[in-house]
């Protein structure tokens, strides 16, 4: 069984298995378009510009990507990890109700770039290191405390080990980086911001932040050592498949940029209707019927992007209305149309306890569809498309990175920025990406 430390500092490139190194471009494709997009949002521009005005670049800087300007280590990886947070489409692990790339890219991009580390193979490497580590410790964080947090309270903890792999700390110092971080990483409620949604979002930019903090801090002789959700006796069966068991491989996938308990009946409703050929005026109502998380995504009249991600009926209806959901679907202006709005506002949420047992290991929904004929049509249990046991193809995610990237960027650029990831440690370094990234868009 190799150990936390010699996982995290001894694992190079060239001792990973060529499928983990092809799924780790898949994840790097699919987070830089959501990134893409992510800045067409107004979190992504007050948290760029409070990165900017508060954070400012002192010995080390990095980008605030797709922006120009510079901030230090620790406010780039806030902004860029806000601003792939502020669509909510990029992948997640369900193990954890949560999600590794978020905080796991913006903490690299920004630590590699400060301390000049831009080999893509070492990238790449340290990018499938950071999921591995955060997966586990997302498990063990929710293992040992009763409340859901966010992903950047476990976030923390990845990224302050990641940052002291890319400053080469040793032992000790690794030790303290990583407890630091476990100690000042936010444990946000995540429950808060399902009922409340708001620019909070699953704290991974905060988390981000915290983690690179933390490794700077260590590295100076700050101490925090121990991290308990690492080295507490009662977790060590959770770290004791490391190198052995690939996480990365496990990640899914969204298909729609929405919160992902709301993606079951999304699909149910969009099957539903396709196989029935229901226009959404013949439609009196809609039964959700999910499990009790899904439920509680109630948002029926969303008045900004970030409860329309935070809803159930939103996404249903808005998918019915226009005939797909992509990140226009949830922009400000086309969050009141009165058809998406009608349905919303009729649509029942029904709690199903054999969903909850199943629940995170699935996410399971179906709907019924009451006709103003009367008739009553029910759909099959529907998961959300894209799970580890059925990926997204690499076609779909190719679709989805330019679905999302080029309407922002133009498809030239896109197309360019594809090609970079696609060559990530073959032909293509770190700084060719940070390159294609770093201009306005």
């Amino acid at each position: 069984m190799i150990t936390f430390q010699d996982f995290l500092h001894q694992t190079t490139y060239d001792n990973l298995p060529d499928e983990v190194i092809v799924f780790a471009r898949r994840c790097l494709l699919d987070l830089v378009g959501i990134l893409i997009s992510g800045k067409t949002t107004e979190l992504s521009t007050l948290i760029c510009n409070h990165a900017y005005q508060q954070f400012g670049a002192g010995s080390k800087a990095s980008s605030i990507l797709l922006d120009g300007r510079k901030a230090s280590p620790a406010g780039a990886a806030l902004a860029n990890g806000m601003t792939i947070d502020a669509i909510d489409a990029h992948d997640g692990y369900k193990p954890t109700k949560g999600h590794i790339g978020c905080h796991v890219l913006p903490t690299l991009l920004a630590l590699c770039e400060a301390e000049d580390c831009l080999d893509g193979k070492e990238f790449l490497a340290s990018l499938i290191i950071g999921y591995e580590i955060g997966g586990r410790a997302g498990i063990t964080l929710h293992a040992s405390v009763p409340d859901y947090h966010t992903s950047g309270a476990w976030g923390a903890v990845t990224s302050a080990a990641l940052g002291a792999r890319i400053l080469k700390l040793d032992k000790n110092k690794t030790r303290h980086a990583i407890g630091i971080g476990e100690y000042h990483g936010p444990r946000s409620q995540m429950m808060r911001v399902i009922d409340h949604p708001t620019m909070l979002k699953d704290g991974s930019g905060w988390g981000a932040m915290a983690g690179v903090s933390a490794a700077y801090l260590a590295q100076s002789g700050f101490t925090g050592a121990p991290a308990i959700t690492v080295e507490g006796e009662d977790v060590k069966k959770y770290w004791s498949d490391l190198g052995t068991h690939w996480v990365i491989l496990d990640q899914y996938f969204k298909a729609y940029p929405v919160c992902r308990w709301a993606q079951p009946a999304t699909e149910a409703a969009i099957a539903l209707t396709k196989k029935h050929n229901i226009k959404t005026a013949d439609i009196k109502f809609i039964e959700a019927h999910t499990f009790a998380e899904g439920c509680a995504l109630a948002t029926r009249d969303p008045q900004n992007t970030e409860q329309a991600q935070y809803s159930l009926p939103f996404p249903v209806a808005a998918s019915l209305v226009y005939g797909k959901l992509g990140a226009s679907e949830v922009s400000q202006n086309k969050l009141h149309d009165h058809e998406v709005l009608r349905l919303c506002n009729s649509m029942r949420l029904i709690e199903n306890n054999d969903y909850n047992a199943a629940f995170p290991a699935q996410r399971y929904a179906h709907v019924v569809i009451e006709l103003h004929s009367g008739e009553r049509l029910t759909s099959d249990r529907h998961t959300a498309r894209g799970d580890p046991e059925d990926h997204l193809t690499m076609e779909e995610i190719h679709q989805k990175f330019h679905a999302f990237a080029s309407p922002v960027i133009g498809e030239k650029r896109a197309l360019e920025i594809e090609q970079v990831i696609m060559q990530m440690g073959k032909k293509t370094k770190l700084s060719n990406l940070l390159a294609a990234l770093n201009s306005p868009a």
